[in-house]
């Protein structure tokens, strides 16, 4: 997936205007206009359109964690210059304070069939042996349960 439709998707579930956009990326300390918010909104074949980046995506999401979970003490982690599905997913996860058992049952709103076993290896380290790379199909189907969940008349 794409980093621009995730964050469309994610605003469109949360029905978070552009101020609001502008305002999770300053909780992590990083400042962004609603201009360039907006092209990142824009669909892919609008000429003011521009690419969300890995690092732009992962200062969004660390302020989503913010916004939903609160500013934790110490240093703030630093936004990731690389992004996997396996680290949104993660993000997410944490941002909604979900256990598996509440990302189970977005899956099964979303009619995507998984087990506990299968979820956990999403999250391990990329190095474990029974670590699993996550796939387009199973962060779209989460997504979607989220949207299910929080927009159930869209």
């Amino acid at each position: 997936m794409d980093n621009n439709d995730i964050m469309r998707r994610i605003r469109y579930t949360f029905d978070f205007s552009d101020s609001k956009m502008v305002a999770l990326f300053g909780l992590t300390g990083h400042e962004v206009t609603r201009e360039q918010v907006s092209d990142w909104l824009k669909k892919d074949d609008d000429p003011a359109y521009k690419e969300c980046s890995d690092t732009e995506l992962a200062i969004f999401l660390n302020g989503l964690i913010i916004e939903k979970r609160g500013k934790k003490d110490g240093p703030q982690p630093e936004p990731e210059k690389r992004l996997t599905n396996n680290i949104i997913f993660k993000k997410l996860k944490i941002a909604l304070n979900f256990s598996a058992e509440d990302v189970l049952e977005l899956m099964t709103l979303a009619e995507f069939a998984m087990s506990k076993h299968e979820l956990s290896a999403f999250f391990r380290k990329p190095g474990h042996k029974h670590y699993r790379e996550c796939k387009d199909q199973i962060l779209r189907n989460f997504l979607r349960g989220m949207l299910l969940k929080y927009r159930p008349k869209s």
